[in-house]
């Protein structure tokens, strides 16, 4: 007899109270079968997304799947967002990309004339010819503007300088116009230059420094 009771006892009972079918139930889905065959979460993320395409969709009576109505509204302003960002923000975030790319001054280049003057020297002394050039035009941007004989602004080009520059100084429109290629070609297209070149831009720099302008009306704005 007392072996058929304590058989009898060690067999689980067919009708588990509550508590023990919850601690059964974890001890099962902790097994590692079920704990592999969980998803990542790679496959969450797109069970996610196909959940949601298949939300805006819905079946009408007959079994047929037909859109929700909704939806269409939500569909119907991303894609005009999409355009409007395509036709209109695109180009213009190009632009001034290419603006700040080509202008005149690095961002945050606030050198005054003299230490504009003094980098060309130091540069020329060294031969780097195509710094020298460059920061020598720079010299010449920001004397004129200094003088108010310009205005800049933020994307100025060199061409844009030389453009401006020309209102005051006309007889000066072609050397100002040569600097400025010299400028764009050294600093953009990577091109050589030398000692020559330099010292053109140079003495166009000392020219108008002492030149009076041809004409007193306001500063023209330089465009881009």
């Amino acid at each position: 007899m007392a072996g058929a009771s304590f058989v009898r006892g060690a067999v689980p009972p067919l009708e588990p109270d509550e508590d023990t079918a919850r601690e059964w139930l974890v001890r099962e889905l902790a097994k590692s079968e079920y704990q592999n065959a969980k998803p990542n979460p790679i496959d969450e993320f797109f069970n996610r997304i196909w959940e949601w395409i298949a939300s805006l969709f819905s079946t009408d009576g007959t079994g047929g799947l037909g859109i929700n109505p909704a939806w269409i509204f939500v569909i119907l302003a991303i894609v005009l967002v999409v355009i409007a960002v395509v036709i209109f923000g695109r180009p213009r975030a190009i632009a001034r990309r290419r603006a700040a790319n080509q202008s005149v001054f690095l961002e945050d280049d606030d050198r005054s004339v003299a230490e504009l003057r003094a980098a060309a020297d130091q540069a020329a002394r060294a031969s780097d010819w195509g710094l020298a050039t460059t920061e020598r035009f720079r010299a010449i941007s920001r004397s004129l503007s200094d003088r108010t004989l310009i205005s800049m602004r933020p994307g100025t080009t060199a061409q844009g300088v030389a453009r401006a520059a020309a209102t005051p100084f006309p007889d000066e429109a072609g050397p100002l116009r040569d600097a400025a290629n010299v400028f764009d070609e050294v600093r953009y297209l990577g091109h050589t230059t030398d000692a020559s070149a330099y010292e053109v831009v140079r003495d166009l720099d000392l020219r108008l420094e002492n030149k009076r302008p041809a004409t007193l009306i306001p500063a023209e704005t330089v465009a881009r």
